[in-house]
């Protein structure tokens, strides 16, 4: 297919667009740079043979001319990022995605992709969280993902036919790497002071998945039938793969020699959550996780040895979310809705 993909200079468009390219699709990416400069190694597979440089609320329908199909990843990711501004988390996250598909289906194109989280489901107790769960949303962030959701579920018809992937938390090496996600933050944390310690006491409720997972999820989506994932959604993940964050911690810090682990008291942190990922792994054709979150961490150490990972870099703006946005607001390089100057 000729799939058009947003956000590829992201965490996750980084490894996604090169792992549709060996697929044999042919991907143009599409990105407005607020990450580019996040580069920590090079694997070789990160050259896009078109790129669309652009803010995802300035896409006009030439852009997306002849495509087969979208692949939308390009939003403020995480809960902090979307307490920064929620206004512009509302407005980019929200808004800026129903247009997007609304120019899609105008376009005449048939698949929309769409990545949606785990984080929707919230608050709760221990039962385990199905697609036909009740959302609970607890930040802007998740909100979004949900009214997304809702709103493109509503385009559905014969002619556009969008697809919702929950992922779950994810994890794994990507050269435009996040540090500010759970795994990889701890792993950074074992591998630069050789020790993780923890603010909280560690209790709430993770699911995990690899980037390559993720990956495997979207493209599995895309060569599905369409009547096997016209305006579903997907949990992507693994049942097993739901953990503790002390958890987390335990086998990050297990893997890294002599990291020492320390927890706390109760952080406040009401986001807890367990998913199932049956549904998934039954209905669609070819999907089954490879990675568990001991090969995350493994892979991680052995990454952070050979590139000799340092506290500078790790600490650096580009590979947290928050702080870059920060760095590009106070530098004045961008304005306070988020247009480059």
């Amino acid at each position: 297919m000729n799939v058009l993909v947003t956000g590829t200079d992201g965490y996750i468009g980084s490894v996604l667009g090169p792992y549709l390219i060996k697929k044999g699709h042919q991907v143009t990416g599409l990105d407005t740079g607020f990450y580019r400069a996040g580069w920590l190694f090079n694997n070789g597979n990160t050259v896009y043979p078109s790129y669309i440089h652009k803010d995802l609320r300035d896409v006009t329908l030439d852009d997306l001319d002849g495509f087969d199909a979208v692949v939308h990843l390009a939003e403020l990711s995480n809960d902090p990022l979307g307490k920064l501004n929620p206004e512009i988390t509302f407005k980019i996250n929200h808004e800026g995605s129903v247009r997007l598909a609304t120019l899609c289906k105008q376009a005449g194109i048939k698949r929309f992709i769409y990545a949606s989280s785990c984080s929707v489901y919230g608050e709760g107790d221990d039962s385990y969280k199905t697609e036909e769960s009740e959302v609970n949303p607890q930040t802007a962030y998740a909100e979004c993902k949900t009214r997304v959701e809702r709103d493109l579920s509503k385009l559905a018809d014969d002619h556009f036919s969008p697809t919702f992937l929950r992922n779950a938390t994810a994890y794994g090496a990507s050269p435009r790497m996040r540090f500010d996600i759970v795994l990889n933050n701890l792993a950074g944390l074992a591998w630069t002071t050789g020790i993780i310690e923890m603010i909280s006491d560690g209790m709430p409720w993770r699911p995990l998945v690899h980037v390559k997972d993720i990956s495997k999820a979207f493209a599995c989506t895309l060569e599905a039938p369409l009547d096997t994932v016209h305006k579903e959604i997907f949990n992507v993940g693994d049942t097993r793969e739901n953990f503790r964050v002390r958890e987390i911690a335990e086998i990050v810090g297990a893997t890294f020699p002599g990291c020492k682990t320390t927890f706390g008291d109760n952080g406040g942190d009401n986001r807890s959550y367990r998913v199932s990922f049956d549904k998934i792994n039954r209905q669609l054709p070819g999907f089954k996780c490879e990675y568990t979150a001991q090969d995350g961490a493994e892979e991680l150490y052995k990454l952070f040895k050979k590139i000799n990972l340092d506290p500078e870099v790790f600490n650096s703006n580009p590979y947290t979310r928050l702080k870059q946005l920060k760095y590009l607001l106070g530098t004045n390089q961008v304005t306070k809705d988020l247009y480059w100057v």
